[in-house]
């Protein structure tokens, strides 16, 4: 939430409306889809009873089935109906809350001239680029976290838990960091098959169909909780 006010002043500072306007424009989409992807956390914590991401991760061990976007594994494995579509709006909502194409409005160059960061360039363009992909790759890292296993390479644990310590390790790194680097290149390919959005239909995405869509699935999910498995 905090990128907001980077962007936002980043805009205002260039003393031009053209960048003013797109920090505009980034600010309220990604306050829009950061609705969204709260609502969807919610369904994961739900599911997991605990906020801790190592706890979330360790609910996920054994095979890839007992991955949250597969379910859950034994006991949570009907959710899947609900946990997968939560995993696409979580991936599209990353795109438009890190301002990826085809969310990229705020750098629309037929419109705003390359959006907020037009007026700077050497370092202070080089600092707006690090932010945007640190939090490109953060978002991979949550949705790996919280969906895919986190660094849980879909093996079972048994098996694991007979190599010695520093091999296992060494898996779960390893693991992470392909999924995380998966998603990224997910990320990056979109790029090539989308074509851009206009700023109404991105906004009627997240505020009419994302949003009641991810209300309604925290209303099953905690329903399924509480009566199917019990809390």
């Amino acid at each position: 939430s905090l990128g907001v006010y980077g962007i936002i002043m980043g805009g205002w500072a260039s003393n031009s409306k053209y960048p003013f306007l797109g920090s505009l424009r980034s600010a309220a989409q990604m306050v829009s889809y950061e609705v969204s992807i709260g609502l969807v956390i919610i369904n994961v914590i739900l599911l997991a009873g605990s906020m801790n991401l190592t706890s979330i991760v360790t609910q996920q061990e054994g095979m890839f089935w007992n991955w949250y976007a597969f379910g859950g594994g034994a006991g949570t494995w009907p959710t899947i109906a609900v946990m997968f579509p939560m995993a696409i709006i979580f991936f599209v909502s990353a795109l438009a809350e890190t301002n990826r194409p085809p969310f990229d409005l705020p750098e629309a160059e037929s419109e705003l001239v390359a959006g907020y960061q037009v007026e700077y360039s050497s370092t202070p363009y080089l600092l707006f680029m690090i932010g945007e992909y640190a939090n490109i790759v953060f978002m991979c890292a949550m949705i790996t976290l919280l969906f895919f296993g986190g660094w849980n390479p879909g093996v079972p644990q048994d098996w694991l838990d007979m190599l010695p310590g520093w091999l296992e390790q060494a898996i779960y790194l390893v693991t992470f960091l392909a999924k995380t680097v998966f998603w990224f290149c997910m990320i990056a390919l979109v790029k090539a098959f989308v074509p851009r959005y206009r700023y109404d239909q991105l906004m009627r995405l997240g505020w009419k169909i994302f949003l009641p869509t991810s209300l309604v699935c925290v209303v099953v999910v905690a329903a399924w909780r509480v009566f199917a498995v019990g809390s």
